[in-house]
Formats: C-alpha cells, sequence, structure tokens
C-alpha cells in the first residue's frame, strides 16, 4: 500500500489563515506534487457538534463555507476525495469499537483535549462526545488507511493518540490497521498563528482572524488594527520583534521578493528587524507591507471563490459523490476490521461449522 493522506476541518465556521499555513496551503502542495496513491479530505461536521450541540444551524451552514474555501485555495475534487463526516456511517462503527481500547484516565491527560476543554469552558459539564474526540479523529484516519496526517503542532497529541489505538488493535487482533504519521509545516511558525491580538492562536471562537474570504478592505482594517509592541510609541522608539504580532505574520507569509516588489528600501524581513529594533520605524509602514503581501495572498483565493458561489447546487453535488467514494472505501476496511475481531458472524464460514458440530 503506497501513502494515504486524511485531513480536514470542522465546519464551525469560514476558514482563516491559521488553517492556511497551517495546513491548508501544505495540502494543496502536496495534492499537486503527487506523490502519494490518495488524497482524503473530510469535513468534520459530526465531530463539530460535539461542543455545537445546541446549535447544530451554524455546523449544517458551515458546511458549505469550508467547501467553498477548498475549492479556492485549490483543493481539486478530481485529485482529492471531499467528503462530509457524518454521511459515512462507517466512522461511527469504527470509533464504537476503539472505545474499548481507550481508558478515561488516557483522554483526560490528552494535552489538546485539556486545553480545548479549559478554552472552552466546559468545567465539570464536559460533553462525552468532545471528550472522545481522539477515538473519533482515530477512526478517520484508519478507516482509509491514512498514513500521511497533515497537522498543525498542537495536534500532535490527537494523532500520538491515533497511533496508540492502532497499536493495540493490531496487538488483540493482527496487523490490519495502517499506524499514521504527522506531517507538519517546515516554517514553526505556521504550526500556530497567533490571533490579531496577538494572545493566542488564530480562532473563529475568539474572534481574532483574517478570514480567507475577508473583502480587500477588511483584511486592511483587520491588519492596521494589529497588536504590536505596546512600548513602541514613538517611531523614535526601540521596538520588539518578539511577540508582535505583525512581524509573527511577516515570518509566516513574507520572502525576499516581497520587500523588491512592496518595500525596497530593506533586502529582506532580517534588516526590517533590524531597523524597528534600533528605532525610527513606525508601525503603520510594517503593516501596510503585511496588507500588501497578505491582500497578494488572498486576492486569487477570494476570485476563484466568488466564482464556485455561483453554483452552489454543483458543490453539494461534488460533496455528495466525494461522500459515496469515501463510503465505499470504508465499508471495505470496516468488514477487514470485523473480521479481525471475529464478529462478522454471518460471512464467517468457519464459525458457522464449528457451532454446528456442537450440536452434531
Amino acid at each position: 500500500m503506497g501513502n494515504i493522506i486524511l485531513t480536514g476541518d470542522r465546519p464551525t465556521g469560514k476558514l482563516h489563515l491559521g488553517h492556511y499555513v497551517g495546513s491548508l496551503k501544505n495540502r494543496v502542495m502536496m495534492q499537486n506534487k503527487g506523490d502519494y496513491d490518495k488524497m482524503y479530505v473530510m469535513i468534520a461536521d459530526a465531530q463539530a457538534l460535539t461542543d455545537n450541540f445546541n446549535n447544530p444551524d451554524k455546523v449544517r451552514d458551515n458546511i458549505i463555507e469550508v467547501a467553498l474555501d477548498y475549492l479556492s485555495c485549490g483543493i481539486d475534487p478530481n485529485k482529492s476525495t471531499i467528503f462530509v463526516q457524518s454521511h459515512v456511517e462507517q466512522l461511527t462503527e469504527l470509533m464504537f469499537y476503539y472505545m474499548n481500547l481507550v481508558t478515561l484516565a488516557r483522554l483526560e491527560r490528552n494535552p489538546t483535549v485539556k486545553a480545548e476543554i479549559k478554552q472552552k469552558e466546559f468545567g465539570p459539564s464536559i460533553p462525552v462526545g468532545f471528550l472522545t474526540y481522539p477515538i473519533s479523529q482515530a477512526a478517520d484516519i484508519t478507516l482509509f488507511n491514512a498514513n500521511i496526517v497533515p497537522v498543525g503542532e498542537d495536534q500532535l497529541p490527537m494523532l500520538e493518540q491515533a497511533r496508540e489505538i492502532v497499536r493495540a488493535f493490531n496487538y488483540y487482533y493482527g496487523e490490519v490497521l495502517t499506524e499514521p504519521k504527522a506531517i507538519v509545516p517546515d516554517n514553526k511558525i505556521c504550526s500556530r498563528l497567533p490571533g490579531l491580538d496577538g494572545k493566542a492562536k488564530m480562532s473563529k471562537s475568539l474572534g481574532n482572524c483574517i478570514y480567507l474570504s475577508d473583502e480587500e478592505a477588511e483584511v486592511k482594517k483587520k491588519i492596521m488594527s494589529m497588536y504590536t509592541d505596546p512600548n513602541h510609541i514613538q517611531i523614535t522608539d526601540p521596538g520588539n520583534v518578539e511577540g508582535n504580532a505583525v512581524f509573527t505574520y511577516l515570518d509566516a507569509f513574507c520572502n525576499d521578493d516581497d520587500f523588491s516588489e512592496f518595500l525596497p528600501d530593506y533586502k529582506n524581513l532580517d534588516e526590517l528587524k533590524d531597523h524597528y529594533r534600533r528605532g525610527g520605524l513606525g508601525d503603520v509602514k510594517i503593516k501596510k507591507f503585511l496588507n500588501n503581501i497578505i491582500q497578494k495572498e488572498l486576492s486569487p483565493i477570494r476570485q476563484k471563490r466568488k466564482e464556485y458561489e455561483k453554483n452552489i447546487p454543483e458543490i453539494f453535488d461534488m460533496l455528495l459523490k466525494g461522500s459515496e467514494q469515501a463510503i465505499e472505501v470504508g465499508a471495505e476496511t470496516l468488514e477487514k476490521v470485523k473480521s479481525a475481531m471475529g464478529i462478522n458472524y454471518f460471512k464467517d464460514i468457519d464459525l458457522i461449522q464449528k457451532q454446528q458440530e456442537k450440536y452434531r
């Protein structure tokens, strides 16, 4: 079996720059490079319902938004299978079997789960579905025999738990499942892009995002209000680059060609940082430079999205076809799993004959 990629996002809102540099841009590169056998891109609506159970409209309305973002960024349904999680019923059954391979204590120790529980302020009222998110993710990966999973660094504990589940299953039932490995962005900044406020990662729930579909004026407005160095009051003041969201975004997005195009006073980012640290460089000038870079990145994405928005029924059609393809593959994997576990009773001829022998 060759390389199979599984990736996806929860449809709780439009995708933002954090998604883009954290994994989406990398997915498109991997897809177009073509050194894999299959790529599955999942819209994880079932997982999104675990903490939006009282607001299903939010999830339902955003399925199409995420699909539009995928397509406009370059995810190609002719090269990748884009599907909706809840439509693939085998995922739920596989997750049910995996629940027996994980303890409650292990789930509660998962760093990613702990952090998200704290962020969402569940307190003692944690939905079981949310707590078992790592098990669901393991089912997502293994149902499609994926061995490559592009993720941000914050998702590495989730993938490690999936690997533990695979090892446990294979220990009890034989070598059936494929153990996945993570692919993280080469640029570490991209793994956890901070929000516009500089205080946390870019997050839909915190409202500190630049969305891929934001209009040009909205993007500029957000960038010009970004957090910088609070002690850099006068242009002449020395400034801190570390913890300065504008420079973090420049680390993630800019290259030397951007300077020759938009800011020829400097050869590269190191020169810009040195000037800022010395003093004599204003925040407005840097923000305008960043705005030019981000607009250049987002402009073709916005244009493509507007074209796709003209035919929404066609997008739903694409999602249905992708989900049906996912069901076919999932059915094959689930059959192998049930056979290994010995619970494919009605197809196990040896079992039927053995039971008959008992009564002869």
